[in-house]
């Protein structure tokens, strides 16, 4: 049965369940799962995961990701982004240096509040369903960290394209809203691509007309997700049968760190710890 990575290019308009849905029918596999919801509007970067790597996806979810995003200045929407319905029209006569001077506001740790639209469940209930209701409801503003803002272009008069490099959780619709109320025209996202997500970037994604083509070909194994992790070796079958069996492994001597496991015909095990000369294993990925 396929296991592994696979980086695919999101078409417009598919929502990150769409894709995964399409792959189980190429890839004949039903476990498969992504690493970091797009909006159905948004394209690029989305790791997929294949069968055993499936294991995987919690740590891709946590990882940093980066953005290139369109922000509309003049237009505030219901969704924050131009797919919504209108609310306030304003002039703009806002310049690419007066955006400039105010993208250090927004850089580093803040709080965002979650827009209405998304998935997010307060009572049970999520977000977007409340407010296709027409019902609006407080949300608690949420720690996110944007670690680079950069305007890299200005479209037109209005259009500028950001590129965001940010913490899990972070709504580029909302940074694009906020940034427009800072301005006092309001602003709204009107394009969104993302270029990398736990380490995998845009130039290694691929599309689905792609897969279709060439299948279990593609997939990257699943260690490539572990790539700034150094790689162990275990030193004899002995150490290679505890792991197996979930039990800590001595090794006097290895520095304290998050290692990529790997049996004597290295073949990728798990991730584990080390402290104190003890590895013990974060997660395995080795078949039952």
């Amino acid at each position: 049965m396929p296991n592994g990575i696979l980086i695919i290019d999101k078409p417009a308009g598919w929502t990150s369940m769409d894709v995964c849905a399409k792959l189980r029918g190429i890839l004949g596999e039903r476990r498969i799962g992504h690493g970091g919801t797009l909006d159905p509007m948004a394209t690029g970067v989305l790791p997929v995961f294949v069968g055993q790597a499936t294991r995987a996806v919690e740590f891709a979810e946590n990882g940093e990701k980066e953005y290139v995003a369109g922000l509309r200045l003049g237009q505030v929407t219901d969704t924050q982004d131009i797919t919504g319905r209108v609310l306030e029209e304003h002039p703009v006569t806002v310049s690419r240096e007066d955006l400039e001077a105010l993208l250090p506001r927004f850089t580093g740790p803040q709080e965002q509040i979650p827009p209405m639209y998304s998935a997010i469940k307060i009572q049970g209930q999520k977000l977007y369903e409340l407010a296709r209701k027409g019902r609006e409801v407080a949300r608690k503003p949420r720690p996110v960290t944007i670690f680079r803002l950069e305007l890299l272009e200005q479209a037109s008069e209005t259009d500028f394209l950001l590129r965001c490099r940010c913490s899990k959780g972070t709504y580029i619709r909302t940074l694009c809203h906020d940034i427009g109320a800072a301005l006092g025209c309001g602003g709204a996202m009107y394009s969104l691509r993302r270029t990398m997500a736990a380490g995998f970037t845009e130039s290694q994604a691929m599309t689905l007309e792609e897969v279709q083509r060439q299948g279990e070909r593609l997939l990257l194994p699943a260690d490539s997700l572990f790539s700034d992790a150094p790689v162990l070796l275990l030193p004899s079958d002995k150490a290679e049968k505890r792991v197996r069996c979930g039990n800590p492994v001595t090794m006097p001597g290895v520095p304290d760190g998050v290692y990529r496991i790997y049996g004597r015909d290295r073949t990728f095990l798990c991730l584990s710890r080390a402290a104190g000369g003890t590895l013990t294993s974060i997660k395995n990925f080795f078949g039952a």
